[in-house]
């Protein structure tokens, strides 16, 4: 690890006014050492390399602010960094500013540092009192979300995992809850957006943090906002249905074609259960899916589905469905206590699901090493 004379030195290097082909060596430099837990450490603990590589993402050289946003993805992916970046380098003015220019060259990074540094409650709060305190406003995010081509230089995808992220804080369930915005509506068609998984669990991930807050149920099932369709949708097959069953099944879910297919990505069918299954925590949600014959398309789904975490989903939603009433004054599921070990299990699975998520970028070529998340160790 660099000496304190060599990091100064190093920092003396990354410099907007530092000669291009230098300052290029450097930020290379600065990049590689982000692939290793010791190399993070040490730039955690260097607040001035950190505020250096922020200034520099505006360089003029677009190989160096190339390195400088890849450093700070792979430097955001690390927890233990999160610290340092939000309250030394005070990063997230400068990031939001980058992330509201539709012509920023390097949108995507933005997105997947500000995706990073929300995953925790605390950092995540951090971010979203920056969101609302620097005049930009879950508003604005929801907009560049779901405006297409906001950016022609970035897919903005990881937008989707910020908000998913964001709403595991009541602040931002409350915005997009809120029954004057039509935040809620937007998104819907998402759960169906073929060009990206990444896009497609972050709003699936959003929906079902936002079915935890069960006041909302009966609005959400209604006709103002419709949820049920579009968690169901993605979960249906081609099977062919008698004509009772499908009669009773809401209409974008009857007589579907022949190629239908299911959600691919298993992390996905599951959380649309566990918004459904949420959904089902109040008496009037249990009869409402009831009554759109929900249990036909998880039937079919159960005998087509191989996974064993989402088959659970599947049987725990249809055990709800097919059991009787609870006796009275336990009609609320949702208030009943879970053990604090579930819930841990229950959150590990989340944050190991958004890192998979993640790494769709690299599968399916939208990214490159050292642009996402998942680019730590090279």
């Amino acid at each position: 690890m660099l000496e304190d004379s060599q990091a100064q030195e190093l920092l003396g290097f990354l410099t907007l006014d530092t000669r291009p082909d230098v300052k290029s060596q450097a930020t290379k430099y600065v990049l590689g050492l982000t692939g290793s837990a010791d190399g993070r450490r040490f730039l955690a603990s260097n607040a001035e390399v950190l505020r250096a590589l922020l200034t520099l993402r505006r360089d003029a050289c677009p190989a160096v602010a190339k390195d400088c946003h890849c450093a700070l993805v792979n430097l955001s992916a690390d927890e233990s960094v999160h610290g340092p970046l939000l309250r030394q380098a005070d990063l997230l003015p400068s990031l939001l500013g980058s992330l509201c220019d539709p012509h920023h060259d390097f949108a995507d990074q933005v997105c997947s540092i500000l995706s990073n540094l929300s995953r925790r409650e605390d950092t995540g709060r951090e971010v979203l009192r920056a969101i609302q305190g620097e005049g930009v406003g879950l508003a604005k995010i929801v907009e560049i979300f779901c405006t297409d081509s906001y950016n022609k230089k970035g897919t903005l995808h990881y937008l989707g995992p910020l908000l998913s992220n964001l709403t595991q804080l009541p602040e931002a369930r409350q915005f997009i809850l809120d029954k004057d915005r039509c935040v809620v509506q937007r998104l819907l068609p998402y759960t169906q957006y073929g060009g990206s998984g990444v896009r497609r669990g972050g709003v699936v991930g959003t929906l079902r943090n936002c079915c935890f807050d069960y006041a909302h149920h009966e609005w959400l099932l209604g006709s103002d906002v419709d949820i049920l369709p579009f968690l169901l949708l993605p979960l249906a097959g081609p099977e062919e249905l008698s004509e009772d069953e499908t009669e009773g099944l809401p209409v974008d879910l009857q007589y579907l074609p022949e190629d239908k297919r299911r959600e691919e990505d298993p992390d996905i069918r599951r959380m649309l259960l566990e918004a459904i299954n949420l959904l089902v925590a109040t008496k009037n949600g249990r009869k409402v899916v009831r009554d759109r014959n929900t249990y036909v398309i998880l039937r079919e789904l159960h005998k087509w589905e191989k996974e064993p975490d989402v088959v659970a989903a599947c049987e725990k939603l249809i055990e709800v469905l097919i059991s009787d009433e609870p006796e009275a004054g336990m009609e609320n599921l949702q208030e009943v206590k879970i053990p604090e070990d579930v819930e841990r299990t229950l959150r590990r699975q989340d944050e190991e699901e958004q890192r998979r998520l993640e790494g769709e970028l690299l599968k399916t070529g939208e990214g490159a090493p050292g642009e996402t998340p998942e680019a730590l160790e090279r």
